[in-house]
């Protein structure tokens, strides 16, 4: 008998209020490794509230979340993280001030080897720089130089830079929201190329986007919300594009 593996996130029932305002009702939504989950909808769909419920920042109110077949309770960021769920944000949370390398490890420094028990220990600059440019060089990230204030790169180098970092804690899960929001054509490439690398390496990817060129270029599936529900679960490669986007602004529903 062929046993079949569960799924890397599975999301049943999921509701979070605001007040008097239904967030989310009844959301269900499923993660495989090595797959890439386009969430798509309108604004005010809950798109952000959901990454928002997964991440652990917004607990949701009703629902249940397994995380590679075990019931868990996601309430903190720190919980998320421990499990292998990284996020990053539309904001990225940049420090401009600090190279590349610096906001790598921002949070995980490295300290150099000292006296055992020693309070202060000087910062392994020139180990995270290392560190750095081989994680960038395997991610085929274009960065000429570490040490380069963050402040000085691109947009698309900034969004690539932030993923990276999320990827120093190893993790199983990476939700992106709007990674190539404001980029251009060149810049969007290179961070659809990463995506499509972070799914080489088994990692479970989902991808809020409101471009459905990017959606078909890199999702395996596409799961559609409007008002905060359910609007539709797509296979993206064989499904027309219009078609999505029908579900999108409610003209039809695959739910």
């Amino acid at each position: 008998m062929r046993v079949t593996e569960p799924p890397l996130l599975s999301l049943r029932g999921i509701s979070k209020r605001y007040g008097a305002v239904q967030a989310l009702e009844d959301v269900d939504l499923e993660l495989h490794r090595g797959e890439v989950v386009a969430l798509l909808g309108d604004n005010g769909a809950g798109k952000s509230t959901l990454i928002r419920v997964i991440a652990g920042v917004d607990p949701a109110d009703k629902g249940v979340i397994e995380w590679e077949g075990q019931a868990v309770h996601i309430r903190t960021p720190r919980i998320a993280q421990r499990l292998g769920i990284a996020t990053v944000y539309q904001s990225l949370a940049l420090c401009d001030d600090l190279d590349v390398a610096e906001n790598l490890f921002l949070g995980r420094e490295r300290r150099r080897p000292g006296v055992r028990g020693r309070l202060f220990r000087l910062m392994d600059n020139g180990g995270m720089r290392a560190e750095a440019r081989r994680q960038l060089d395997a991610l085929g990230i274009r960065v000429p130089d570490v040490r380069a204030p963050v402040a000085s790169l691109s947009a698309g180098q900034r969004q690539t830079v932030a993923i990276s970092r999320a990827l120093l804690g190893r993790p199983k899960a990476v939700l992106l929201d709007e990674p190539t929001a404001a980029l251009g054509v060149p810049q969007a490439g290179h961070v659809l190329d990463l995506v499509d690398e972070l799914r080489d390496r088994g990692i479970g990817v989902i991808l809020i986007s409101h471009n459905l060129g990017d959606v078909k270029a890199v999702a395996d599936e596409a799961a559609v919300l409007r008002l905060g529900r359910n609007n539709g679960f797509f296979h993206v490669p064989t499904t027309p594009q219009d078609r999505i986007f029908s579900s999108i602004v409610g003209a039809t529903s695959n739910a």
